[in-house]
């Protein structure tokens, strides 16, 4: 009898004790898969960090190769300091191509874009790329019986057009140039004074990828 109550006890005990371990037994398959989970989602992450750190040097690999072209191309212009290159922007002082209130080129500046067109045509021939031809004014109201022009947003967009004729007219494929006007909007410097005024009217020809020549402004 007393060895039948310690059998007794003894599956009693082992019944006891088998919920236990299966517990733990789920409790651990759950923290593992967890981890696993965690683990999937670190290198998930680790990837697509690695993806886009190498799409940025990439993006700047290009930035610096079309700085370096354009520089280039433009050695001559940019010695003789007849335009500047800032951001990828190639910089003309509009008192270097126009006439006050005027969008007609002057000879220096009808000979300026005659050697950028050739310049120009040739560096987009080996590029998908497209022209923006901005024009820019001071902040002074265009005014006077004789001025054409209603305000700077139209003279702004008249020497921008001007450019940009004058541009395909000397070689520049006419599918990869286009005007835009800003008016006084955008200045580089204060309107406070004459030479400020002198560097805030200015064209300025931008090199961007195809799918991106979007204007940034009015006009």
């Amino acid at each position: 009898m007393n060895a039948g109550l310690q059998e007794d006890g003894a599956d009693a005990a082992t019944d006891a004790g088998t919920p236990v371990w299966a517990v733990f037994g789920d409790l651990m398959a759950g923290l593992l898969g967890a981890f696993v989970l965690i683990l999937v989602y670190a290198l998930a992450l680790q990837a697509d960090l690695a993806t886009r750190l190498d799409d940025e040097v990439k993006k700047r690999q290009a930035e610096e190769q079309r700085r370096t072209a354009l520089e280039q191309a433009l050695a001559v212009p940019l010695a003789e300091g007849r335009v500047t290159l800032s951001g990828g922007r190639i910089g003309i002082s509009s008192s270097l191509l126009f006439a006050f209130n005027s969008d007609e080129l002057q000879p220096d500046g009808q000979r300026l874009l005659k050697s950028l067109g050739a310049t120009l045509a040739a560096y987009l021939k080996a590029r998908d790329e497209v022209l923006m031809v901005s024009g820019f004014t001071d902040d002074r109201p265009v005014r006077g019986h004789s001025a054409q022009f209603a305000d700077n947003w139209e003279l702004s967009a008249q020497r921008a057009l001007t450019v940009t004729r004058t541009l395909i007219a000397e070689g520049v494929p006419a599918s990869a140039v286009f005007a835009a006007a800003f008016g006084a909007e955008q200045p580089v410097a204060s309107n406070a004074d004459a030479a400020g005024r002198a560097l805030n009217r200015r064209v300025e020809i931008t090199p961007m990828p195809r799918g991106k020549a979007k204007p940034a402004g009015g006009g």
